[in-house]
């Protein structure tokens, strides 16, 4: 029989039923910082002539190369291995790693650390989505936090319950932390983001971004909550927002805005002189962390309700623009609702990917392009004309007077 590599899942450093064997016929043992060692001293297996050959590896996604070349040789003189992780291997986890080499594998998987840490608050955790914030996932698992009600985060170095809770300002969440999971000084903590960014945290650790710690979620039938966009559609009808003339803007303008913005789970959207709010409120619908800035109190009103109406969490910025913009997390996308220069050359050297601008007067057409040709986008626009039919409920279809709206738009080059 050819040997292979099982990987074990631990909890803390107890091994799931059926690991003893493969751990007692091992001749190659890798393993994650002092649980290897701990967890071959049980098993009396750590010491003496017999005793397997060992290989620590640092805490983090996936394994090292030279680990994988180690358990690939081992595989290749017949020579059983394992791999001891802490949770499930199979979840954001080494498994993938030596299904790419191409390695024989067993897997006995643990429970893992968001399993655990929502078990120990009697949460039910099928409606919450989970993160990687390890290495450079780090700021799309931070929008995640700032865009749904609750998120489980696998933490790793630098991006610990501290660096979560610093870039969670401005949004109202409650973080549960679980510290040294599954280990002897495992420990549970409820706090806001302030609490945690003072506090020092002991790894491994595991964190629940919760926008409300007793709301569960309904009951539902796909994992992670509902996908976007929802049920209902996207460019909605106008009457689904209270706005005051013009700042709820067409449907027609909204479809073509929300197509070049591009929002989805784990980017960041601004909405500057966000008006009712909608497009933002749209975005936030298809998975976006939002923004929304408004001087105006009045429309911070509407908006506030429009965005509870439709069950969407932003973050709402007051004062004039563009100085409100100052200081904000760097955004994926910025739609604007004007186009007045000083406002254009802000965004346009925001760091976005993707800029929209709904443009009100011909003449600010030229500015505009320049000021996002200056900031390195590929500028393009359209005229939109849109009339709508009127009695086609009753059999008729007469046309409406149409209305004209003019996008621009950039994408970084």
């Amino acid at each position: 029989m050819a040997a292979t590599v099982t990987l074990i899942g631990l909890a803390g450093v107890h091994l799931p039923c059926g690991a003893d064997p493969a751990l007692a016929a091992a001749r190659l043992v890798v393993g994650f910082d002092a649980a290897l060692h701990t967890v071959l001293a049980a098993a009396g297996t750590g010491n003496g002539p017999g005793a397997p050959r060992t290989i620590e590896v640092p805490r983090a996604p996936g394994l090292p190369a030279p680990a994988l070349d180690a358990l690939a040789a081992a595989v290749a003189a017949g020579e059983p291995a394992v791999v001891l992780v802490p949770g499930d291997p199979g979840y954001f986890g080494v498994l993938r790693a030596l299904r790419d080499r191409g390695l024989p594998t067993e897997c006995l998987p643990g429970v893992t650390g968001v399993q655990r840490i929502a078990a120990l608050i009697q949460r039910p955790w099928d409606d919450v989505s989970v993160v990687s914030a390890h290495g450079s996932a780090f700021r799309k698992a931070v929008n995640v936090c700032r865009a749904r009600p609750a998120v489980g985060v696998l933490t790793g170095p630098d991006a610990g319950p501290a660096e979560l809770a610093a870039a969670l300002g401005g949004w109202h969440r409650t973080l549960v932390v679980l510290e040294d999971v599954g280990g002897p000084a495992e420990e549970l903590s409820i706090v806001d983001p302030a609490e945690a960014v003072a506090r020092t945290w002991r790894a491994p650790n595991v964190v629940l971004c919760l926008s409300d710690l007793d709301r569960v979620g309904a009951p539902g039938w796909l994992a992670g909550g509902e996908p976007g966009p929802p049920a209902d559609g996207w460019a909605l009808a106008s009457d689904a927002f209270a706005h005051h003339d013009d700042t709820g803007g067409s449907p027609e303008l909204r479809a073509l805005a929300l197509a070049k913005l591009a929002p989805r789970p784990g980017a960041l959207v601004w909405d500057v002189m966000a008006g009712s709010g909608a497009i933002g409120i749209e975005a936030a619908r298809m998975g976006a962390a939002v923004i929304a800035v408004e001087p105006d109190a009045g429309l911070r009103v509407r908006l506030l309700a429009n965005a509870r109406r439709h069950g969407v969490d932003l973050r709402l910025v007051d004062g004039p623009v563009p100085a409100a913009l100052t200081g904000l997390p760097r955004p994926d996308g910025v739609f604007l609702a004007t186009a007045r220069g000083d406002v254009v050359r802000t965004c346009a050297t925001a760091g976005a990917t993707r800029v929209v601008i709904e443009v009100h007067e011909l003449g600010s057409v030229g500015p505009a392009r320049d000021a996002l040709v200056d900031g390195g986008y590929a500028v393009d626009g359209r005229l939109l004309s849109a009339a709508p039919l009127q009695g086609l409920a009753s059999g008729g279809a007469a046309v409406e007077t149409a209305t004209s709206s003019l996008l621009l738009w950039g994408v970084r080059r």
